[in-house]
């Protein structure tokens, strides 16, 4: 990856994004896609729709999606000393919470503070053995009454936790909002080298799509509004590297191994075949995970949309999801770039050959 590539996905993951605010980050991506689109649209629920014209009579439609918000936290009540209790947007593991640096959101900007609870040595042994529930926790902003605090924060302000992006050894980078703000990274990447390339053989809408945490929202709406015939999403997989990594659930899932092709009921069989032959021909490694069920991605609600779309599941493998320290490697997003532009330059012409057999 080069640099200025790494500079716009490190601001992208930095910029705040929780569920139902996503708007900062659509900035950033707008900004980066206002070159490359020929049409550039928001929509009511906050998805931005990036799209590049076909060429030729009735191309297909390609939606691919990748969802800009992160896990965070809402203000829900200021106390008389100035200390803000807070409820979880999206799921967040009440275990890390504690002792975090966050940022919070208001009008005139980001206030610093840190999410305080009983100390260790007033806590009692029965009290150590159990999580702290998110209402026993607390912001504190180094304010000494509410009247200061208001004039900083208010009820319904968005949280997000302090960590940004940093390298690690190699091509292995750590931040909060990889998941899924990498996926929104890898599409516009795609737009941008389908336009280096020229006339797009499809009509192709690329989506940042919001609300995933919350509910698959931004991909439900938009799917539905632009009937797509195709639809790839690029989301995070959990990598199986780890020393207590779940390999006979998941399978053998490695960083820098390449993309994960998800295999199951969510997948359409010959967008499935057609990723694994476009891997073997630009020789892009590949991993594999079977998902028999739901895949609790955008590729669930975009599948269903309307009379049903052939999708695919395109995954990066990534360590400690919905973690301030989120790890993945660079050379597995170019990887998925790769991947993804090989294959719109494969689709078939007509929809027709994406019908079961």
């Amino acid at each position: 990856m080069n640099d200025k590539d790494y500079a716009f996905l490190k601001e992208l993951v930095e910029t705040p994004s929780p569920s139902g605010y996503e708007q900062p980050a659509q900035r950033v991506l707008r900004r980066e896609l206002a070159p490359v689109a020929d049409s550039l649209e928001t929509d009511m629920l906050g998805n931005l729709v990036a799209g590049i014209k076909g060429v030729g009579e009735q191309p297909l439609r390609v939606m691919l999606a990748g969802h800009c918000d992160e896990i965070g936290f809402m203000v829900r009540y200021i106390d008389d000393q100035g200390f803000l209790y807070f409820a979880p947007i999206g799921g967040v593991d009440p275990h890390l919470v504690p002792g975090q640096r966050v940022r919070v959101h208001g009008t005139a900007g980001a206030v610093p503070g840190v999410i305080g609870k009983k100390p260790i040595h007033l806590t009692e042994a029965k009290e150590r053995e159990t999580v702290a529930k998110f209402k026993h926790l607390y912001i504190d902003l180094g304010c000494r009454e509410r009247k200061e605090a208001e004039a900083l924060v208010a009820v319904g302000d968005p949280v997000t936790f302090a960590a940004g992006m940093e390298r690690l050894q190699g091509d292995r980078v750590t931040s909060r909002a990889f998941d899924d703000k990498m996926g929104a990274f890898v599409v516009a990447q795609v737009l941008k080298a389908m336009r280096r390339r020229g006339g797009c053989p499809v009509e192709l809408f690329g989506v940042s799509t919001v609300q995933e945490e919350i509910g698959l929202r931004g991909a439900a709406t938009s799917a539905f509004a632009l009937r797509p015939d195709v639809g790839i999403v690029v989301e995070v997989g959990f990598a199986t590297d780890l020393p207590d990594g779940e390999r006979k659930e998941l399978g053998d899932i490695r960083l820098g191994k390449g993309p994960i092709i998800s295999r199951g009921a969510n997948i359409n069989p010959h967008l499935h075949e057609l990723l694994v032959t476009t891997a073997r021909e630009e020789e892009i490694p590949l991993q594999f995970m079977g998902e028999p069920r739901a895949t609790g991605t955008d590729a669930n609600v975009m599948q269903l949309s309307r009379n049903g779309v052939a999708t695919a599941l395109v995954r990066v493998p990534l360590r400690y999801m919905h973690t301030p320290v989120e790890v993945l490697d660079l050379g597995d997003l170019d990887q998925a770039v790769a991947l993804v532009v090989g294959v719109l330059n494969r689709l078939p012409a007509g929809r027709e050959a994406l019908l079961p057999r």
